[in-house]
């Protein structure tokens, strides 16, 4: 056609594009949403999964397909991660139409499954919905919410290759699935009444209750004081009513639980307003998608609401915090009961449904015979799960989140890595063992296993390597263990290593090693690592614990640590911290002298065997472990002489610390805390005898324990100061790593911030990895994995 004598241009030739997208991209709703992008820009093609991720052909206008590069990253679905977006050019083909193609898969698996998560508001409005046909449905989900991880099987994410095999589609589903415009399009985990799962109630092992409604049922009896296996998305949990104190001291006595907390899963955040203080902060993570377990600390008595639920006085025994949670599957709203449903108990006990020392329980004819000696009947269905997963525990510490345990809304996420790493495998260490699996500039942590002293743990540790390594495709050349030689998980090491022999880290050196993959550093420059801990196989083959290390990647060196004293008998000194309140006494030259508590609260037929002991030095292998010197402070100050569950005395010595509100007028002047000595061997040594003896003091003048916890809190964050300042002096070092399980101690962690922060350094503490042994796995990977040959067989 011509214009005032001027051809129109024609229009500019069709482009064809493939494209490829990486990251979290399988069971998220991603392919429906680049076919709904793809419609709308009017471009023809197809997409598909495959092992590499999602890919992509379009083909139409060159501003549209440009457009759909640009969008299929920035406007991606909730749950999905985009990591990556290639396009590389295709001749046109001039096909019509735009399709799902069948999967495909590759020579190795290379995306990335997305964790579980709560059941979105879409879903919960339909769960309540009378006129809905999902109304009441305990396993309602859709692209947006509910089970990832723990039903995959293998890799491309289909229907196929998840627990959902076994349920063939309804009709009514089969059409959801297939509709484009649907928010259930290509969601694999759908299901309806008509379609499955379904739940069963049992009382007893062998019989399966005949009940029109299981959740009901459940309700009753958990109102009655029942205590129920309830079956969710990555194990069993026990449940009971927390208001009980007869139900939940049965529990806690069934399951040998000594005094440890449990946790507690409450209807909303409203429900638990009343009990605890709740940040805006703190509240969103607990209503957020990943629903973790979330310490908050409790309100006093006096400052409890009048209206607030009964808690039973043995869920959490002089805890200062109580673990709390929000229901994140349908069957946990349906458990409290809908609008107009009988009234059930306000707030539920959930704790890992096991006995202790032992993995969750995952196997429904594991959880008959297992759980039978704990539990008053099974809330169970015959969904299996295919990979065991606890709830994550998570604080706020100064308005971020630190993770605990990093398990169920967090694995199996990837962490981007600074630099690339060969193949590796990491075992972790024996204690809160998480393992990780890692190649080029990724990094992929297990879900929290658990402490590797029983045999059902290493059979689980093994599964959970082989289940990561076929989702990531990473064929490890190097196994990574921690130099301790007694470690269980040093001996899986070897197992999974075979002849080509295993490299070994030191316990500390990984914990800052940690600390700087989590914050993207590439070992450029050597860092001040902070590593107070519990325990850790030091270098000389004494326990290590109070470690300043001047450490990158490729090294350490041990600028100072807590001067040694003798831990007598081992791990009795653990379980009981007036013994090494003893022990550092003895080391400190102060007396045992009768009206201090630690020695109050030694047995007196024990005491002159531990006098002994010390002075001889019989069965006292040294320690520098901040860890026990938090014990220490805890039993000479009177508050905690015996521990029924790790890091007791130490939760106890925080709480005291935290309600400390000012120097009673009685209270004698602070000495001096630390002093600080050179060793034959190099290091400065920081010998805690000062302080013991001001603690002492303070004891027999009448201050309150509270502000005495409050001193021992200043006092070692002067060290931390101190003696990074001194190590500034000499190495010209500014950057900080703060690590290790000590600093989960929240006033701690920040103390040593703040006044490290004031002093001109730049400070480094976790929040993607536990800092405890939960993150020891990253650490080792780092150290190890970039290095090649093995350390040791």
């Amino acid at each position: 056609m011509t214009v005032s004598g001027e051809t129109a241009a024609a229009p500019p030739a069709a482009e064809r594009r493939r494209v490829t997208v990486r990251g979290v991209v399988q069971g998220v709703g991603f392919r429906p949403f680049v076919f709904t992008l793809a419609t709308e820009l009017g471009l023809t093609g197809q997409v598909g999964n495959t092992g590499d991720g999602v890919v992509a052909d379009v083909e139409g206008a060159p501003g549209a397909v440009a457009a759909f590069c640009r969008r299929i990253g920035t406007d991606a679905p909730p749950l999905a991660v985009v990591e990556s977006v290639a396009h590389t050019p295709l001749p046109a083909d001039g096909g019509a139409g735009f399709r799902i193609a069948a999967t495909t898969t590759g020579d190795r698996a290379r995306t990335l499954i997305a964790p579980d998560t709560a059941t979105c508001a879409e879903c919960l409005a339909e769960l309540t919905d009378p006129a809905d046909r999902r109304y009441r449905h305990p396993f309602l989900t859709c692209t947006h919410c509910g089970p990832r991880f723990t039903i995959v099987t293998a890799l491309p994410y289909d229907r196929a290759t998840t627990t959902m095999a076994g349920f063939p589609m309804c009709a009514r589903c089969a059409r959801e699935y297939a509709d484009p415009a649907d928010r259930r399009f290509h969601a694999q985990p759908i299901a309806c009444h008509d379609c499955g799962p379904r739940l069963t109630l049992r009382r007893r092992p062998g019989t399966a209750d005949a009940c029109a409604d299981p959740v009901a049922a459940a309700r009753r009896m958990l109102a009655d004081g029942a205590i129920l296996a309830v079956k969710g998305l990555g194990g069993y949990h026990l449940a009971c009513d927390a208001s009980r104190e007869h139900t939940v001291r049965r529990l806690r006595e069934r399951k040998a639980r000594g005094g440890r907390p449990f946790a507690v899963m409450a209807r909303d955040a409203a429900a638990v307003d009343g009990l605890v203080h709740l940040s805006a902060a703190e509240r969103a993570l607990l209503t957020g998608a990943r629903r973790p377990i979330v310490l908050l600390r409790r309100r006093d008595a006096a400052d409890r609401a009048p209206d607030a639920p009964r808690l039973a006085d043995a869920v959490a025994p002089g805890s200062p915090d109580l673990g709390v949670m929000l229901p994140y599957t349908p069957l946990h709203h349906l458990l409290f009961g809908l609008p107009g449903d009988p009234p059930g108990p306000a707030l539920l006990v959930m704790t890992s449904g096991n006995r202790g020392g032992e993995p969750i329980v995952t196997d429904d004819a594991d959880a008959l015979t297992t759980l039978a000696p704990l539990v008053d009947g099974w809330l169970t269905h015959d969904r299996p799960i295919h990979v065991p997963c606890d709830d994550s525990v998570v604080r706020m510490i100064d308005g971020a989140p630190v993770l605990l345990r990093r398990s169920r809304g967090y694995a199996p996420a990837a962490l981007p890595l600074p630099l690339p790493v060969a193949p590796a495998l990491a075992v972790g260490g024996d204690l809160k063992n998480v393992l990780c699996l890692g190649e080029g500039r990724r990094a992929w942590l297990s879900a929290h296993l658990g402490d590797m002293d029983d045999p059902a743990t290493l059979t689980a540790a093994d599964r959970a390597t082989a289940h990561l390594a076929d989702l990531t495709g990473v064929r490890p050349r190097h196994v990574v263990a921690d130099r301790h030689p007694g470690y269980r998980s040093l001996g899986r090491a070897r197992r999974a290593a075979g002849s080509d022999g295993v490299r070994r880290v030191q316990h500390h050196h990984a914990h800052i090693a940690s600390v700087l993959a989590e914050h993207g550093l590439d070992g450029g420059r050597k860092v001040i690592g902070v590593a107070f801990d519990g325990t850790g196989y030091g270098d000389d083959g004494t326990v290590w614990g109070g470690e300043f290390l001047l450490a990158d990647y490729d090294g350490y060196h041990r600028f100072a640590h807590l001067a040694p004293v003798p831990q007598p008998g081992g791990d009795a000194a653990v379980r009981h911290p007036y013994r090494m309140a003893l022990a550092h006494l003895h080391a400190a030259g102060l007396p045992h002298a009768p009206d201090l508590p630690c020695v109050r609260a030694c047995p007196p037929e024990q005491l002159p065997l531990l006098q002994r002991q010390l002075t001889r030095g019989l069965n006292c292998v040294p320690t520098s472990s901040m860890g026990r010197l938090f014990d220490a402070a805890a039993s000479l100050t009177g508050l905690c002489h015996t521990a029924g569950y790790e890091a007791q005395a130490a939760v106890t010595l925080e709480a005291a610390a935290s309600r400390a509100e000012g120097p009673a007028p009685h209270e004698p002047p602070p000495g001096p805390a630390f002093t600080l000595r050179a060793t034959p061997a190099g290091p400065l040594a920081a010998d805690p005898a000062p302080l013991l003896a001001t603690l002492a003091a303070g004891v027999r003048a009448g201050v309150p324990a509270e502000r005495l916890a409050a001193r021992f809190h200043h006092a070692v964050t002067a060290l931390v100061g101190r003696v990074c300042a001194a190590a500034r002096d000499r190495h010209g070092l500014d950057t900080v790593a703060l690590t290790g399980g000590v600093f989960a101690n929240r006033l701690l962690a920040s103390e040593c911030a703040d006044t490290l922060r004031a002093d001109g350094f730049t400070v480094l503490r976790h929040r993607l990895v536990p800092p405890g042994d939960g993150g020891l796995a990253l650490g080792q990977l780092m150290v190890a994995a970039r290095h090649g040959a093995p350390t040791a067989p």
